[in-house]
């Protein structure tokens, strides 16, 4: 139960930022306040501070403008500070991270006449590694290096234009007019010219490294400790629970969680315990390492034992190598059946069981590559000591240059020996299945074979190191509920059956936005005829002169509506793919600034996180209801699943989920409480299906007109 006195500290606060900011309270936001207080309020610690109450998470379904941001990060922050807690909030997105940490918290603290401190928690990848960025302008390192990254295909092209941005980086930094963060690059960076300059926690010899003092990361690490709130994302809280816990970020169980943009945690979840690897890749990755081991052992031999370790690898390189290509020909005819079919882009094994033949060679990877990761990992241990030994005979400079490398090496072992394990044991009737397909990726001419596996759902892992570790939590986004039930994003993300789930009101009022299905609208099951009576139907649909969001569920459909337009309407259209997001969204505020329409076409990445308020977006529309794409293998290997139980996957995944996605689309054209505008959907199948009209229904009360 709330405490009195901790009801009162809330309340408050709320009176004083509403009355210094001169606002009125919404009633959205006070009702996301209530629940966010009752459910943390009602957290009970034993005697050593750990929690022993059921109940510490709460769902809360709130769309934009309910001001959803100040109604967690209030009660939140004063119910943590009274359970001794840190205060973790996370988002999916830097943009919302930055606006939380400059703009939502500084305000908050000023007034509401709260006291608390806060710190931006990020990745060490998003900070400059200064000993790397050293040994890139002393030698310019070959391309062919096999350290330098993970694929063939990825590797970084150090030319002079890139020299000459690593020596200005070098200035700003001596000049203070950089703090090593890639976020406040003026400019930004591309992944290629940042990757030769950072690191991940392989490569990073840490406190032993003689940069450390000038260390960007350990510098805002060592902050950390003091803060009462901690602004992170959610793949480096995913990282720390992979870790165990309390690795990076505070332990669950002296935190509450805030999840910002909560339904990406599911996905976000699912790629930190994936694995994939490429076979022509990493059999030539192997070949290389091979070659460049007497170069790398020159320059650290004599560094503890590593040279008995060191003298295994050759061996245990070739028969990792050897192992790779005795599986190719099995997976080359498997990749081959989708090569021959142009509506695949995947083999995925039925039920995720591999041919038995298959999983024999599977168990002989999976041991090659333990074995090379068990050798790298004691080389590099070998190292760690003598980086910290005064007397080693091998400079130190020689092992900082060469950890990364081992580094890198024992990741990517690492990699394939999980990727490889997964293939190797088979799924247990009792457990959910993973998902394990096949991707063949065009590289340079040839083509190689990507081989994958996943889990197909987060929830077993969320709920062991997450939910039932954590002192608390919230989650929280515009679209948490499908077809007005949390059913789906439970079966996802794993949170616990007695945990509080609301959905908030919207202040919006949506009769100032027109749901049309007009007449040129059929039903989309069939691509070509629904992508003619798109063609015909956009030119008179849309306003010429105004700013247009076009959402598309499909590239290929994108394109082939695109580039079958009237030249003049092409001329006034952006495309996703032919620039940057930011870039589009730049060049399509420009045109509308100065009086003149744009339109945006987008695929599912514009539907959502998107920000065009005002005259930016006056209409939206939808060429289809958001169905998956029906060959993806996570979802269609969960669908599987789901029907081998007896139950109907289309009605339960496929139709709710579809339904979450349209009403996340529908959210781009009102973005503020005067916005007004139309959107327009072009398939029929919302009215003509069962399903479409209980998808219809879901959607927030726009005046509707239905021709």
């Amino acid at each position: 139960m709330l405490s009195d006195s901790l009801k009162k500290e809330i309340q408050h606060a709320y009176t004083q930022f509403l009355n210094n900011k001169g606002l009125k309270a919404r009633y959205g936001q006070k009702l996301m306040i209530a629940e966010i207080a009752k459910t943390l309020g009602s957290i009970k610690l034993d005697d050593e501070g750990v929690r022993e109450s059921q109940g510490q998470v709460c769902v809360v379904e709130a769309g934009t403008g309910t001001g959803k941001t100040v109604a967690y990060l209030l009660p939140a922050l004063v119910v943590a500070k009274a359970l001794g807690k840190k205060l973790v909030v996370s988002t999916a997105t830097v943009a919302l991270q930055e606006q939380i940490i400059h703009k939502d918290l500084p305000d908050l603290r000023q007034h509401s006449e709260l006291s608390f401190s806060y710190a931006l928690a990020k990745g060490r990848g998003r900070y400059l590694c200064l000993t790397k960025l050293d040994n890139l302008l002393t030698e310019v390192q070959s391309g062919l290096d096999p350290n330098r990254a993970l694929y063939e295909d990825e590797r970084p092209q150090i030319d002079t234009q890139a020299v000459k941005l690593y020596e200005s980086m070098v200035d700003a930094l001596a000049a203070n007019r950089w703090d090593g963060e890639r976020d406040s690059w003026p400019g930004g960076l591309e992944q290629v010219e940042w990757q030769p300059v950072t690191t991940d926690h392989r490569q990073c010899t840490g406190r032993r490294c003689s940069n450390v003092s000038s260390c960007t990361f350990f510098r805002a690490r060592e902050s950390l400790d003091s803060m009462d709130c901690i602004v992170t994302n959610h793949d480096l809280v995913l990282a720390d629970l992979a870790l165990g816990g309390g690795a990076i970020l505070p332990a669950p169980a002296d935190a509450i969680y805030v999840f910002d943009e909560g339904h990406q945690l599911p996905a976000k979840a699912l790629n930190h315990f994936s694995y994939h690897s490429r076979i022509i890749a990493t059999g030539t990755w192997l070949n290389q390492c091979n070659k460049h081991l007497g170069t790398l052992l020159s320059h650290i031999s004599g560094a503890g034992d590593i040279d008995r370790y060191a003298e295994q690898l050759p061996a245990a390189l070739t028969d990792c190598k050897q192992r790779v290509d005795q599986i190719y020909p099995a997976l080359d005819a498997l990749a081959q059946e989708v090569v021959l079919d142009p509506r695949q882009s995947h083999y995925r094994f039925a039920g995720g069981v591999v041919p038995d033949a298959m999983t024999l060679m599977a168990v002989e990877l999976a041991r090659g590559f333990d074995r090379l990761s068990g050798l790298l990992d004691k080389m590099l241990s070998e190292l760690t000591q003598a980086l910290e030994d005064p007397h080693c005979s091998v400079p130190k400079v020689d092992l900082e240059n060469h950890y990364p490398v081992l580094g890198t090496w024992q990741a990517r072992a690492e990699a394939n020996r999980e990727l490889w394990n997964s293939y190797a044991v088979p799924d247990s009737d009792k457990a959910v299945p993973k998902a394990r397909w096949l991707t063949p990726v065009e590289m340079g001419g040839s083509i190689d074979i990507e081989v994958c596996s996943s889990p197909i759902l987060a929830a077993r892992t969320l709920e062991q190191s997450l939910w039932q570790h954590c002192c608390g939590a919230v989650v929280t986004s515009a679209t948490l509920a499908a077809l007005g039930k949390f059913d789906g994003f439970r079966m996802r993300a794993g949170t616990p059956a007695e945990s509080a789930y609301c959905q908030m009101p919207s202040p919006f009022d949506f009769s100032r936005a027109t749901l049309h299905v007009p007449a040129q609208a059929i039903e989309a099951g069939d691509a070509v005829a629904h992508t003619c009576a798109v063609i015909d139907a956009l030119p008179e649909l849309l306003d010429p002169d105004e700013g247009s969001l076009v959402l598309f569920s499909s590239r290929r459909q994108m394109l082939d509506v695109y580039e079958q337009l009237p030249k003049d309407w092409r001329e006034r259209i952006l495309v996703q793919g032919a620039l940057s997001k930011q870039e589009m969204l730049s060049q399509h505020r420009k045109q509308v600034d100065i009086g003149e329409g744009s339109v945006l076409f987008g695929l599912a990445s514009f539907a959502e996180g998107v920000d065009l308020p005002g005259d930016y977006c006056r209409h939206v529309v939808i060429a289809k209801l958001p169905f998956s794409v029906p060959d993806d293998p996570i979802e269609a290997s969960l669908a599987e699943w789901v029907e081998a139980r007896g139950r109907n996957a289309f009605m339960e995944i496929t139709v709710p989920d579809a339904a979450l996605k349209l009403v996340q689309a529908c959210g781009r054209l009102l973005r503020s409480e005067t916005d007004r505008g139309k959107i327009t959907l072009l398939d029929r199948r919302i009215v003509t299906k069962r399903y479409g009209k209980a998808i219809l229904n879901s959607l927030p009360p726009f005046t509707r007109i239905i021709e």
